[in-house]
């Protein structure tokens, strides 16, 4: 599949394609997003948690930056806040939508959903702090009109958001990789995965090329058929927001999958790793990109949440912080965590 999406890449780039290209292009950008996820978990699998969850979320992240940095290329002025929609629909997908149906799955499968507070806390703590210094504070600086950042101000966050999610990386990966790892209902961390045995060392490196291929297979034939998406969007009269909503679902189908199956295994810390790695990602590299990309760009970068976006962003920061504290969690949870994230589409549906 991801071969085949890169051939099918080269015969459709840079054209206008018919409906039935496009329905054949949709397809194959589908299949290529199952085959990144299974790619991705070969990956995973052979270099263990916590590294196993990076992969998948900075490989995700490199197909959100693409899109959003060649969709801003080409769409002049009205692309201006696309930047801020991806990213915030990103976070709001990853800490509702990704969260609310892995605790659901987990808790209605095996009776509770169990998880490491200390790990899940630091990552949604890091989560918070880069959403409120990229999205927020820009409604409320005064050096700019409109919800922008000054180029001084918006080097300040693009370097803050890097220190954060490198620093977060070191911290999952090094000093304290114990707090990401999955536990057992007595709280016992489990250091190996029993489910399968890993593959070779050759496996997992032809796994990493297939990789690399799905991912550029998705960047390039999703760039294809947005045009239609943003007619689409149009045609239906909906609000321009809801591209980025699009693009944000699509480049995280893969994250959404993987979690799901982890939680299904009752390793609910990897899925909760796999869902707040990609929100943390999804800010700390796609707002330093978009930030070097705008010195070439042309037109006004809108980051500012709006007032109904902030408020959805801070019951979102309420609510999952009273969900990690316990360190396990029921269908209750998780349902609450689905009703906001079908707050916010039908309000991004119907602001």
């Amino acid at each position: 599949m991801p071969g085949l999406a890169v051939v099918l890449l080269a015969f459709t780039w840079g054209r206008d394609l018919p409906g039935a290209v496009v329905a054949l292009v949709t397809l194959v950008l589908a299949g290529s997003v199952l085959a990144a996820v299974h790619h991705a978990e070969v990956v995973a699998h052979r270099v263990g948690e916590p590294f196993g969850s990076l992969v998948l979320a900075i490989a995700v992240t490199i197909i959100e930056v693409a899109l959003i940095v060649t969709l801003m290329a080409d769409g002049g002025d009205k692309s201006s806040t696309l930047a801020r929609d991806t990213v915030f629909a990103a976070v709001m997908i990853t800490c509702n939508g990704i969260v609310g149906v892995c605790l659901l799955a987990a808790s209605l499968r095996h009776g509770t959903a169990v998880f490491n507070p200390e790990g899940t806390g630091a990552a949604l703590a890091t989560v918070a702090t880069l959403a409120t210094l990229s999205l927020v504070l820009p409604t409320f600086t005064t050096s700019k009109p409109g919800p922008e950042f000054s180029s001084v101000q918006l080097t300040f966050a693009a370097l803050t958001s890097l220190i954060l999610y490198g620093l977060f990386v070191a911290t999952q990966t090094v000093r304290h990789r114990d707090y990401f790892l999955p536990i057992t209902r007595q709280g016992e961390v489990i250091t190996a995965d029993d489910h399968a045995v890993p593959p070779s060392a050759r496996t997992a490196w032809i796994s990493l090329g297939l990789l690399g291929l799905a991912l550029i297979g998705v960047v390039g034939l999703a760039k294809g058929v947005s045009p239609t998406i943003e007619s689409g969007v149009e045609a239906a009269g909906l609000h321009h927001a809801v591209v980025g909503v699009i693009i944000a679902l699509l480049v995280l189908l893969p994250e959404t999958i993987a979690a799901l199956r982890s939680a299904r295994r009752d390793r609910v810390q990897t899925s909760l790793n796999l869902a707040l790695g990609s929100a943390m990602a999804s800010i700390g590299l796609t707002i330093p990109a978009v930030a070097l990309a705008s010195v070439w760009l042309s037109g006004p970068l809108v980051l500012g949440l709006s007032s109904t976006h902030m408020l959805l962003l801070a019951l979102t920061v309420v609510v999952s912080s009273l969900t990690v504290v316990p360190g396990r969690a029921t269908p209750l949870q998780g349902g609450v965590h689905l009703v906001i994230f079908a707050a916010y589409l039908e309000l991004a549906i119907n602001p």
